[in-house]
């Protein structure tokens, strides 16, 4: 009697999701992935990507979002790499030392992810309307 728990039914193992050189490992893309998950984080990251450098204050206005709750979310994308902290030496004419901007990485998972998604719904949607 042949043994059910080996037979693979001819199945083969996947190829490597990376190269051995990444830049990153499959956990910190997972991790990038899991933070824009969030619909708050992807709001952050998108409303970065179309309006360029933020403050805290300025993002908090703009998604009417609690600063605090802001900057939980602020700090995991930052964790994960897809915005960055910009700090500066001087204030600007505001008083703000620091802003926060997509980073690449953040541009491209709004690119080639979610948002990619959704811009198929709007021409699916003006295609057959």
């Amino acid at each position: 009697m042949a043994d059910a728990t080996n037979d693979t039914g001819g199945a083969e193992p996947p190829e490597p999701l990376l190269p051995d050189d990444s830049v990153l490992d499959l956990s910190e893309y997972l991790a990038m992935q899991r933070a824009i998950g969030n619909e708050t984080r992807f709001q952050v990251l998108r409303t970065l990507a179309r309006n360029g450098d933020l403050s805290a204050s300025q993002l908090a206005e703009v998604l009417d979002i609690e600063t605090n709750t802001l900057h939980y979310h602020l700090d995991t994308l930052v964790d994960v790499g897809l915005v960055r902290n910009r700090k500066r030496s001087a204030p600007d004419r505001d008083g703000l030392y620091s802003y926060y901007r997509v980073s690449s990485l953040g541009e491209a998972m709004l690119d080639h992810g979610v948002e990619a998604l959704l811009d198929r719904e709007w021409a699916f949607a003006d295609r057959y309307a």
